[in-house]
């Protein structure tokens, strides 16, 4: 799937307004998955210095599990709204690419009124559990860090899923009401073919500004003694 973001013309002030916000939460969500790209890569440091520091020095990370299961959540949870923007998430599309037109808009509407339940359900059950942690000072075995910060991210993580798909839900109406009108805010499915020609594409446009580039292949500069 592919996220659409049509141009500003012709459009209403209720599609400008969804755009608009679609764009401007966009922003939030990209920082937020650009912080859970550097904690991957911080989690990639300390594998490197768990590994060479056992086996070389005998210096093992010191209570390497339990701060790889505190930051855990951060790469696991504070993209998934990010994901869903992008229409990243796999979804069954057997049946839903038989629908067109309006009858296609109101089954996607109510398939994110759904989900939009289910989040908030587990929004809610995910806050309980930082309640506990915080109100027992529960902690890791090894190290004692405490966890209640690890599990308040979970539902932080969830509210921002909540406002994207709320989003996303308003889109999904404006096309139940007006189908002919463009996507404002939604993902768009994509067949098969479409992303290969989209990945093929993005492959050719990657090998031209290689080609162009003035440190490609084939532009090295002589030397002369």
């Amino acid at each position: 799937m592919s996220s659409n973001a049509p141009p500003e013309r012709d459009r209403s002030p209720f599609a400008r307004w969804l755009g608009a916000a679609d764009e401007g939460f966009f922003k939030f969500e990209s920082a937020l998955n650009l912080i859970a790209a550097l904690v991957i890569l911080g989690v990639m440091f300390i594998g490197v210095f768990q590994v060479f520091g056992r086996k070389l020095i005998n210096f093992p990370f010191p209570g390497y599990v339990d701060v790889i299961e505190v930051v855990m959540t951060v790469f696991a949870f504070i993209s998934i709204a990010y994901t869903q923007r992008l229409g990243g998430h796999v979804r069954m599309e057997i049946i839903l690419k038989r629908f067109r037109g309006r009858g296609l808009w109101i089954v996607e509407f109510l398939g994110t009124l759904t989900v939009l339940g289910i989040v908030a359900i587990l929004a809610w059950f995910a806050y309980g559990h930082f309640l506990r942690a915080w109100t027992i000072g529960d902690s890791t075995i090894d190290i004692e860090i405490p966890l209640w910060p690890s599990k308040l991210l979970v539902p932080i993580a969830f509210a921002v899923l909540l406002v994207r798909l709320f989003i996303q839900l308003l889109g999904f109406l404006r096309l139940s009401a007006h189908p002919d009108a463009e996507p404002v805010g939604i993902p768009l499915i994509e067949t098969v073919d479409e992303q290969a020609q989209h990945e093929i594409e993005t492959g050719l446009a990657g090998e031209a500004d290689e080609a162009d580039s003035p440190t490609g292949p084939g532009t090295g500069q002589e030397t002369t003694s």
